[in-house]
C-alpha cells in the first residue's frame, strides 16, 4: 500500500496517529483475532475498541473476515489488510546537476541465465511458455512488461549519455520489483544484488511478493493469484557510497564504476548464487504493478 500527501491518505494518517491502533496492528501482524479476543489483551472494553477498529477499516488498513471456522462455531475475525506503507513526498530531493535518463524496456536485456520458476509477459499475454528459460531468446521477449525467475540474473547495456565535457556526479536507479514465488507469497525475503559495469554496488533485500490487492497497472487477464505489484526503489551511487531509498548498502563510489571509459554502461540485476535469501525475483514494467514505468537509469552531470 503507499501513501501519497495529500487528501486521499489522510484517513490512514490519522489511524496510524495512535498508540493503541498501532498495538492493534502489532497484534493483528501476529495473528488474526476477534473482537473479544483484542479487547481482553489490550484491556479495552468492547465499545471502545469497536471505535478503533472502525477507524482502522476505514483507513483499509485492516479488514473483516466472515468464512473463519472453529470446532464450535463461526467467528468473526480481524486481519490485516497490508503489509507495509509506502510514503511518496511529492517532489524528489533537489540535486543542483543536469541530469541524462535512459528507459530501459524488460526485454531489452543483452544477456541472463534463469532458472524455473520463470517467465516474460506483456500487455496481453504470456510470452512464450511459463517456466520455460527457452522464452527468454523468443522474438516476443521485446514486448515484456513483467520477468521474473527463481535463480539468476539479466544484463542490460545502455548507451552512456555523456559527452566528454561532463563529469559524472551521481547515478540512479529506479524500478518496481519484488521476489518470485511459485503463483504468490507476502513473505518471501529476496537478496537482489546490483551490478553496474561488473563492479558489486551492493545487495537490497527484499520482503515478498504481492498478490494481496491487484496492481494499479497490472491488466485484468493476470489472475489475481499472482503477482501483482512490487516495490518502486530509488537506488543511487554518489562520490561516498551507495544507498537505496536512503539507507546505504555498500562503499561503492561513483567513481568505482568508470562512467567515463567507455560509451556504454552496463548493468546486471539477479540473485548471486551464495544470496542468504535466495527468494528470486520479478521485475514490473510500464504495464504491471503499481507505477507505470519501466526500469530507469539517470545520470547526473555537472559541466
Amino acid at each position: 500500500m503507499e501513501l501519497y500527501l495529500d487528501n486521499i491518505g489522510l484517513q490512514t494518517y490519522k489511524a496510524l496517529a495512535s498508540e493503541t491502533r498501532l498495538e492493534i496492528l502489532k497484534l493483528l501482524a501476529n495473528s488474526p483475532a476477534t473482537t473479544s479476543e483484542l479487547a481482553q489483551t489490550l484491556s479495552l472494553s468492547k465499545a471502545i475498541l469497536s471505535r478503533h477498529l472502525k477507524i482502522l477499516e476505514d483507513a483499509k488498513l485492516i479488514h473483516l473476515s466472515h468464512n473463519y471456522s472453529s470446532s464450535d462455531n463461526r467467528k468473526k475475525v480481524y486481519s490485516l489488510k497490508v503489509d507495509q506503507i509506502q510514503i511518496h513526498f511529492p517532489n524528489r530531493i533537489y540535486l543542483p546537476f543536469q541530469k541524462k535518463t535512459s528507459e530501459i524496456r524488460l526485454g531489452f536485456f543483452s544477456d541472463f541465465s534463469v532458472k524455473p520458476t520463470c517467465g516474460l509477459a506483456g500487455p496481453d499475454s504470456v510470452i512464450g511458455d511459463i517456466d520455460d528459460p527457452r522464452s527468454f531468446v523468443s522474438n516476443e521477449r521485446i514486448n515484456a512488461s513483467l520477468l521474473w525467475f527463481a535463480e539468476g540474473y539479466v544484463e542490460y547495456i545502455i548507451p552512456n549519455l555523456l559527452d566528454e565535457s561532463q563529469k559524472p556526479e551521481l547515478l540512479e536507479l529506479s524500478l518496481e520489483m519484488s521476489s518470485e514465488f511459485p503463483v504468490s507469497n507476502n513473505n518471501w525475503p529476496s537478496d537482489i544484488s546490483f551490478f553496474i559495469n561488473d563492479i558489486d554496488i551492493g545487495t537490497w533485500t527484499c520482503p515478498g511478493n504481492y498478490s494481496d490487492v491487484r496492481g494499479k497497472y497490472t491488466p485484468s487477464w493476470w489472475s489475481s493469484d499472482f503477482s501483482q505489484y512490487g516495490l518502486l526503489k530509488n537506488l543511487r551511487v554518489n562520490r561516498f557510497d551507495t544507498a537505496i531509498d536512503g539507507h546505504k548498502i555498500s562503499d561503492i563510489r561513483l567513481e568505482d564504476l568508470h562512467l567515463t571509459d567507455s560509451p556504454f554502461i552496463k548493468l546486471r540485476i539477479g540473485i548471486s548464487p551464495d544470496a542468504a535469501n535466495s527468494g528470486g525475483l520479478t521485475i514490473f514494467g510500464s504495464e504491471f504493478g503499481n507505477h507505470n514505468q519501466n526500469i530507469l537509469l539517470s545520470v547526473y552531470y555537472s559541466e
